[in-house]
């Protein structure tokens, strides 16, 4: 099965966004994962108003000024994808979401592929069976790992980006490959150090990057 269109795979979503009152309803995006979602910049300072879950709900607002639209965050720094699948049902399912974004690939190093892969499916599976749309995320960079190499050649987080992206293809969800849109603006813009504030956290610019793929799945018309 192919990765889904972005044109087309939340077409029925950005379709409610544009109807407007008395007709429309709240659509609800649920942010899932680890430190990045949750806003860490320069540990310990949590900067959630540049961080990528706010920068997509202003985008939505912009480009959708009629609708009514929830940008929850359920993520929480330090957390791998298998707690994350624990309070899955508890935490994330409870605020009944339109659409769910997964990002937990910079901290599943530490539990490995394996491991990594199982909570996935877990959590994609049990979206699906409630007909929420998903979007798998490929980690942002760490310049811990090989800081010389494009951040698509750093080998532990390689392995996890084709991973999520081979997932991505085995359910047919969206694909918000933060990992090569990194490596796109090192090979055409600048340098890595332009998009991080910490060793393994974004800056402003950088979650504007990925706010960017992001908005890619919401077509304006």
């Amino acid at each position: 099965m192919p990765i889904a269109n972005p044109r087309e795979y939340l077409a029925d979503i950005a379709a409610v966004l544009r109807t407007y009152w008395p007709e429309n309803r709240t659509v609800n995006i649920v942010c899932h994962g680890h430190s990045v979602p949750s806003g860490y910049f320069a540990t310990p300072m949590v900067d959630t108003f540049n961080a990528y879950p706010h920068l997509l709900h202003r985008g939505l607002k912009h480009r959708f000024p009629y609708a009514v639209v929830n940008v929850i965050v359920t993520a929480i720094g330090g957390e791998s994808s298998p707690s994350g699948a624990a309070r899955f049902a508890e935490e994330v399912l409870c605020h009944r979401p339109d659409v769910l974004t997964i990002d937990y690939g910079l901290n599943d190093r530490g539990v490995g592929l394996e491991a990594a892969r199982a909570a996935w499916v877990q959590m994609i599976e049990q979206a699906l069976e409630r007909n929420v749309k998903v979007l798998l995320l490929t980690p942002t960079p760490d310049v811990t790992q090989e800081p010389d190499a494009p951040p698509e050649e750093q080998w532990p987080l390689r392995q996890h980006a084709a991973q999520i992206r081979a997932l991505a293809a085995e359910y047919g969800v969206g694909l918000v490959d933060s990992l090569a849109a990194f490596a796109r603006y090192q090979r055409e813009v600048g340098e890595l150090s332009d998009l991080m504030s910490w060793i393994n956290h974004p800056n402003r610019a950088g979650h504007e990057l990925v706010a960017r793929e992001l908005l890619r799945w919401f077509p304006a018309a």
